[in-house]
């Protein structure tokens, strides 16, 4: 008795999708609702869980191959793996000794199949390569990097450069000369590639125009300071620069309608909310969860909104509904260090703030030369429905509601 494993019902405007990893191989046990196998998607990864319990029969759609909704991509048997045993023995003593070698030592038979096939080719054993993925779980990423670090496996009799294995037995053969250049190609994900689909619309087919401004960080952080472990103790989550920024493009927008209306064919479509979206770096790449009705949202409210999210974007859980709408974005690339730079819209919307790294530098305060903690921050809009006097008034009032954060309380 056996059922089948199914791609999930995809979401609106998604056709195919593609597999990225199995998590089991043939013959392994699997439990009800356990994790079998993920599928990313344009936007998101989709993971499949097991329907019942049994034991994983075969694998009719192995990783990288792309799949449409409702496609049949595997089987499970009912029964346990020890009755599946007998079955696959033959085959795992004809196996190359390479094979044998890679995957005995990956005790908990979590490598894939494709993970496991480019570890003999090799001669790698599982415990040989540090996993990045899910507890130590082994990707084809980790066992490339493993390779580019000029790590080879013990078991090797070659050595390989730049794709080619020589064999580092025969005197002939010189060693591999340290520097000596190498590239790699790798398939752009699905994710990336609708990243940079979207970008290169956004940069073609808007009037996009950029503004700076510069913002003294001194009040805030000393505020921050003053209340920092009150703050996380009644709330349970630590205040951040995200939420003064959010709360303040917050009432900016109610200021400046404009900056929070996009444009549909030849109508302006003014929104009466205001749901931000944050730009969140993933291993898979950026995406961009949205915070929904910040207007009636605390500080505390926002921060936790965010930290959630960020750790969704890690484990790659994010929903469709969650990264669907907005109608604005923050991005702070001062989180990687970036002093200043250009954000790129992120369509329907007309406009992105872009954050970045405080620094401590000297400005003029009340005729004398003091030196203040300052961010640069950046306003890319569409030009076609923000003009430039809506824009600069929408990035002083952010900076003015952070430099004074009484402002934001007392509704001024």
């Amino acid at each position: 008795m056996s059922s089948e494993i199914k791609v999930p019902t995809l979401p609106e405007s998604i056709a195919d999708a593609l597999i990225v990893t199995w998590h089991k191989v043939e013959g392994d046990p699997v439990e009800r609702d356990e994790v079998l196998v993920d599928i990313e998607t344009d936007k998101v990864v989709l993971e499949v869980p097991a329907a019942e319990d049994g034991v994983l029969g075969k694998i009719i759609e192995p990783e990288g191959t792309t799949v449409t909704a409702h496609q049949v991509i595997g089987s499970i048997e009912a029964g346990s793996a020890k009755a599946s045993a007998p079955a696959s023995a033959p085959e795992q003593s004809a196996a190359p000794a390479a094979t044998a070698a890679a995957s005995g030592n990956d005790a908990d038979g979590q490598t894939s199949p494709s993970v496991r096939k480019l570890l003999a080719e090799h001669g790698l054993s599982a415990s040989d390569v540090k996993g990045s993925g899910k507890n130590g779980r082994i990707s084809k990423e980790d066992v490339e990097q493993h390779l580019a670090s000029g790590k080879g496996g013990a078991a090797a009799a070659g050595v390989v450069t730049a794709g080619v294995v020589t064999d580092s037995s025969a005197g002939s053969t010189p060693a591999p000369v340290a520097g000596e250049r190498s590239e790699r190609r790798v398939p752009m994900s699905r994710l990336r590639s609708r990243i940079a689909e979207r970008l290169l619309d956004a940069s073609q087919n808007t009037a996009m125009l950029t503004t700076f401004n510069e913002v003294n960080m001194h009040a805030f952080i000393e505020m921050r300071k003053q209340y920092k472990d009150q703050f996380e103790k009644s709330h349970g989550i630590k205040l951040g620069f995200m939420s003064i920024f959010l709360k303040a493009a917050t009432e900016a927008l109610k200021r400046y309608p404009d900056v929070n209306a996009s444009i549909d064919g030849d109508d302006i479509v003014y929104h009466g909310f205001c749901d931000i979206g944050v730009a969140v770096s993933s291993e898979r790449g950026l995406v961009v969860p949205v915070v929904r009705d910040t207007e009636f949202m605390s500080l505390a409210q926002i921060e936790k909104a965010i930290a959630e999210y960020a750790e969704k974007a890690r484990s790659g859980k994010l929903s469709i509904e969650e990264m669907t709408g907005g109608t604005f974005t923050v991005s702070n690339g001062g989180v990687f260090g970036s002093l200043l730079s250009t954000p790129i819209l992120n369509p329907p919307q007309s406009a992105i703030l872009g954050m970045h790294a405080t620094q401590a530098r000297p400005i003029a305060e009340n005729g004398e030369v003091v030196i203040r903690p300052m961010m640069y921050v950046a306003l890319s809009y569409d030009h076609r429905i923000v003009d430039g006097k809506g824009a600069v008034g929408f990035l002083k009032t952010i900076k003015e509601l952070v430099e004074d954060p009484q402002r934001l309380v007392l509704d001024l």
